[in-house]
């Protein structure tokens, strides 16, 4: 099993898409400022939304159909669609 998941930085207010197979440890590697493009929002990053899918193909067509909406909007409507509060 794979996750499609969403991160917000309480520290730079921002959403990041990603995927995993194991999501905690994917979220720990964010806080801990080892991936550039979270690393500004260290170590202050929690999942606000999270699905799973099957394997690692369907995982990376969901990032990216989420991604391609590049839209804030989008993204708060799947997180409250979601009843998650993060």
């Amino acid at each position: 099993m794979y996750f499609v998941y969403i991160l917000f930085s309480t520290k730079t207010r921002k959403y990041y898409v990603g995927s995993a197979e194991n999501l905690e440890s994917r979220l720990r590697h964010h806080n801990s400022g080892l991936t550039p493009y979270t690393k500004s929002g260290a170590p202050e990053w929690s999942v606000r939304y999270s699905e799973t899918v099957e394997n690692r193909s369907l995982a990376l067509k969901r990032e990216l159909e989420i991604k391609r909406k590049k839209s804030r909007r989008y993204i708060e409507w799947l997180i409250a669609s979601s009843g998650s509060t993060g």
